[in-house]
């Protein structure tokens, strides 16, 4: 069984409900034919039911099981926008600004998920992961405890011998630009607790870097080799090691040659990357070269559930990520 059939029947073990906004995106629809047949997960799609409807006839899909909201004509319009007023005024937020973003699916959305009359949320086909996130963050805020949100990707690569059977984690690949130090370290703590609780095994994470051990010198060196120490500091339990190469995290035999003795080299199963150039380069070219499914990027360190897509998404890939999504609502 493949790693996403996997996440799929862990979804149907208890069925959430997921928020879908970009109702008339054709790649969002196909996926929801195939949720609705596969059964792992509920889906409200936010949008006009006569235009959603009829785009789906038109191209022979089958949402029927789907419901589908219009924030113009919902009964809960007015009290998402004094909620969200209340939210928001002390941040200068007027009350005619709440009228007209509630009145955008992605907003409507989030607040069905803060009201808990939805599970989780997907978006980023047809919107930027700014758009996506700016919401999430303003509406539903971060998860108690939480000191920096980031984004992963999982990549399931093809006859790949690395990582776990070829399953990845990268981070952070949409959302931090160039973290420093103390920011890389929470990236790292929070995506060896999504590996865990997604994945289902042991994360065995590389700070990655130009430079193996000290090979290298510079402030962007020292930035990594610190975060590793603070990782390390604040989460001695994980098997964590850096700065290192990707060779090195890699490949068994470059591991051993270029960092002797590291619990983590030539075994890495989740790579942290230095910035959001490297992060975001390295995952669109796995993706695009190794023909690798990309599932993300997916939201860490959010209240609730909220996961974000690349625009060049596939219908598949909306598939993948609203069962990861739900796997994610279980765990909150």
């Amino acid at each position: 069984m493949s790693f996403i059939e996997e996440i799929k029947e862990r979804a149907k073990k208890q069925i959430k409900t997921i928020v879908l906004p970009e109702a008339t995106d054709i790649r969002t629809l196909k996926a929801v034919d195939i949720i609705c047949k596969e059964g792992f997960a509920k889906i409200i799609l936010v949008g006009n039911e006569e235009e959603v409807k009829k785009i789906a006839e038109q191209n022979g899909l089958d949402i029927s099981k789907a419901s589908i909201v219009n924030p113009e004509t919902s009964e809960k319009y007015e009290e998402y926008v004094e909620y969200f007023y209340e939210l928001r005024k002390a941040k200068g937020m007027t009350m005619e600004q709440a009228k007209q973003l509630i009145l955008n699916p992605v907003f409507f959305g989030m607040m069905m998920v803060k009201k808990e009359e939805a599970d989780g949320l997907v978006s980023g086909a047809a919107h930027s992961t700014a758009d996506t996130l700016r919401p999430a963050l303003q509406i539903l805020k971060t998860k108690p405890g939480t000191k920096l949100v980031s984004t992963f990707n999982v990549m399931v690569v093809p006859n790949c011998e690395y990582g776990d059977e070829g399953v990845f984690m990268f981070s952070d690949c949409a959302l931090n630009q160039n973290p420093n130090s103390e920011e890389l370290s929470e990236i790292a703590i929070s995506t060896a607790e999504s590996f865990k609780n997604i994945i289902g095994k042991e994360p065995r994470i590389a700070m990655l870097s130009y430079s193996t051990y000290g090979s290298a010198k510079s402030e962007q060196v020292e930035k990594v080799q610190e975060a590793t120490k603070l990782a390390k500091e604040k989460a001695p339990h994980l098997v964590l090691d850096g700065e290192m190469q990707l060779d090195a995290a890699l490949v068994p035999s470059v591991g051993s040659s270029k960092a002797p003795g590291s619990t983590v080299a030539g075994k890495a199963n989740t790579l942290i990357f230095p910035d959001l150039n490297a992060g975001n380069i390295g995952y669109k070219l796995v993706e695009r070269l190794a023909k690798a499914e990309a599932y993300g990027p997916m939201c860490q360190g959010m209240a609730k559930p909220v996961n974000d897509l690349s625009r060049g998404c596939k219908a598949e890939d909306i598939v993948g990520v609203v069962a990861i999504t739900a796997v994610q609502a279980q765990q909150n």
